[in-house]
């Protein structure tokens, strides 16, 4: 029996997961994961099947295989393939798909920062050739300018058919949040408990302003609007029972039983048995766990599976995940992995983002969500605005990068990825603002691509 499928059986068992990822800092490593549109000529997304023989990511994907050293990862025998992947040395990366055919970088695990930007280069290198051959362009932003809802088939994994029916249930905004929205997310390991729980009680606090940072999504349906974010917006009415910033974790004290007992009470969406689909949405995983589903249950791969499909602000599981921010253009897409390697990756640093956050409490943060998808880094706060907050936090960033060492060949170190975002933060404004500042008024849907194209 492989070790995912042994039953879940004590209480014990449910911290494996997390215990299991702990490593010594020497092996910590960065984990990228980079989203991005689609879209055809006219702006409309990339369908997955071809329309009136039009492009499609499953043509897209057919044809990338033939010239890369990628493979096939279809969901099941004989499934269509929504997934590639490829390990060279060690370290794997993957291309995979959202509801919405948004394509995702899962970036390997790196050492530093300038191999994860390497890596993004060469992935949309590897993309350019097929995509002018396509007439595809790929856009990095936080939300579709241009779709509807009405505008999309959905992928076809069988979790997405789930959540489709399922998440409408749950908040006004889980369909635009599967099909429309767009990330840059990284992920950050751990040495032990307390190590994990410090970094996620950072990270949590700061999750707000992590969005104002790198709010990137001013565009509702063809329209420039002057909010910061519509993302940030989607994700306040998506399914609050798993999303958000966990308030167990804000307590003084709190540890893995926190979040464990936080994710237990969360619903889910199914779980697998010889391939199959056992749909079980809404069942909180507790009771599962306790009472089973149809005869069924749980494993410890349907527990790591369930850990998985968790929305929170900020994630644990065998990483930590950094989740809050939009899609981004090129030169801001590695400020996110550099900003969080700063804070998280090095012990003085991550204790004075410790110090700087220890009186925030949960209702003040909470309360930032609903206003900084409108004003970004003007959003009030303390008597002044998160633009103060990001000055703090920039500067403590750069002084864990700064003490990292890390430098390319020329020299320069992991800073030199923080440049844009110190300009945008000095002058208090998000890249949002700056699309806006590019575009004018009414822009064209052309001016709109290009400013928005990776």
């Amino acid at each position: 029996m492989a070790a995912n499928d042994a039953p879940l059986r004590t209480y014990d068992e449910l911290f494996a997961p997390l215990h299991g990822a702990e490593k010594p800092a020497s092996a910590w490593r960065v984990g990228a994961e980079m989203e991005k549109f689609g879209v055809t000529a006219d702006g409309a997304p990339l369908p997955f099947h071809a329309v009136n023989g039009g492009p499609s990511v499953e043509a897209f994907l057919t044809m990338f295989l033939k010239e890369h050293r990628f493979f096939a990862e279809p969901e099941y025998e004989g499934g269509p393939v929504i997934a590639l992947a490829r390990e060279e040395a060690g370290l794997r990366e993957s291309i995979t798909l959202e509801p919405g055919s948004q394509f995702e970088l899962s970036g390997a695990a790196h050492s530093s920062m300038f191999a994860v930007a390497a890596e993004f280069d060469a992935h949309l290198a590897a993309l350019r050739p097929l995509s002018e051959e396509l007439g595809v362009t790929w856009l990095g932003t936080g939300f579709h300018p241009f779709s509807k809802r009405a505008d999309y088939a959905f992928v076809p994994k069988l979790r997405y058919a789930v959540m489709r029916e399922y998440l409408p249930t749950r908040g006004q905004y889980g369909l635009d949040m599967m099909l429309r929205t767009s990330t840059v997310q990284a992920n950050y390991d751990y040495s032990d408990e307390a190590d994990a729980i410090k970094k996620l009680q950072v990270a949590t606090k700061l999750a707000p302003l992590n969005a104002a940072l790198f709010a990137n999504s001013p565009f509702y349906e063809g329209e420039l609007t002057e909010n910061a974010s519509y993302r940030s917006r989607v994700w306040l009415d998506v399914d609050n029972s798993r999303s958000g910033l966990v308030a167990p974790i804000w307590q003084a004290g709190a540890g893995y039983k926190e979040y464990i007992e936080w994710a237990l009470d969360a619903p889910m969406f199914l779980f697998k048995r010889a391939g199959k689909v056992v749909d079980n949405r809404g069942q909180a995983f507790r009771d599962f766990w306790k009472n089973g589903f149809q005869g069924h249950f749980p494993t410890h791969g349907d527990w790591e599976t369930h850990l998985n499909t968790l929305f929170p602000e900020v994630r644990l599981k065998k990483t930590i995940e950094i989740r809050s921010a939009d899609a981004q253009g090129n030169d801001t897409a590695i400020a996110l992995p550099a900003l969080w390697t700063g804070l998280l990756y090095d012990s003085q640093a991550l204790a004075e983002a410790n110090a700087l956050v220890a009186d925030f409490s949960f209702d003040e943060i909470s309360a930032l969500r609903p206003v900084l998808w409108q004003k970004g880094l003007q959003t009030p706060f303390r008597g002044g605005t998160l633009a103060d907050v990001a000055s703090d936090v920039l500067r403590i960033a750069a002084g864990g990068l700064e003490r990292r060492a890390i430098r390319d060949t020329s020299g320069v170190d992991e800073r030199v990825f923080l440049a844009t975002l110190k300009d945008l933060v000095a002058a208090g404004k998000t890249p949002a603002d700056r699309v806006r500042e590019r575009l004018g008024e009414n822009p064209a849907k052309a001016d709109i691509l290009a400013a928005l194209a990776l």
